[in-house]
């Protein structure tokens, strides 16, 4: 008896790419717009990873940061709880300056078949074309890019956004008036206890912030 020809396979359907959203910043400290662009990033990109990066040495801040174990904590306190966020500890243990396209090429050397979405805010977006490799950073990742109170995307658009307007997103978040400066201003200067900025930043945040008598002047 003659073997049964083999029926013709169907095409394979695509394989669904993974979606990484890449968070940085110095989260000196994380507060209330940070977790908003967070949970917005989550639901508008549908991502199926948010990585939450705190940075290590900052090339572009004039200012010492504050130790890193401190800001990796009330980074872990304000992002707890919300869907798939892993706290991200790259840059802090890196040594030398942190340069955002060195963890992007990382994190898709991890993940190969993944599509990367850098989250920033448009006052970033500003400043965009200072960053190392800027044109590189736009071949690995799609820039997402959230309005804040201080700076607005139309301000932001350079020649790059124009003809290459397929690697930019628009995070639709509502402008939220705080910022990590206005924070430590008020803690240093006595404005404002950990309790009192409790509206600024995560509840468990200012517990820390208190605790560890951070911002105050010496």
């Amino acid at each position: 008896m003659s073997a049964a020809s083999p029926s013709p396979q169907e095409p394979a359907a695509p394989r669904e790419v993974k979606r990484i959203g890449v968070f940085g910043g110095a989260f000196d400290p994380p507060h209330n717009a940070h977790v908003a662009l967070a949970l917005v990033a989550l639901a508008q990109l549908a991502l199926d990873a948010l990585h939450i990066i705190p940075t290590g040495q900052a090339w572009h801040k004039a200012r010492p940061l504050s130790p890193a174990v401190h800001r990796l904590a009330m980074a872990r306190l304000a992002f707890q709880g919300l869907p798939r966020v892993v706290l991200d500890e790259r840059e802090v243990q890196r040594a030398g300056p942190t340069f955002t396209i060195d963890t992007l090429e990382a994190l898709q050397a991890e993940n190969p078949q993944a599509q990367l979405y850098l989250i920033i805010g448009a006052d970033q977006f500003l400043a965009f074309r200072q960053w190392h490799r800027w044109r590189d950073i736009l071949q690995l990742a799609i820039i997402c890019i959230a309005g804040r109170t201080e700076s607005t995307l139309d301000e932001a658009q350079f020649e790059a956004y124009t003809v290459q307007s397929s690697r930019f997103l628009t995070l639709e978040l509502p402008l939220m008036p705080v910022s990590a400066t206005h924070i430590r201003h008020l803690m240093a200067s006595g404005a404002a206890t950990g309790g009192e900025i409790a509206h600024l930043v995560p509840e468990p945040v200012a517990r820390y912030i208190s605790v560890h008598q951070l911002y105050h002047l010496p």
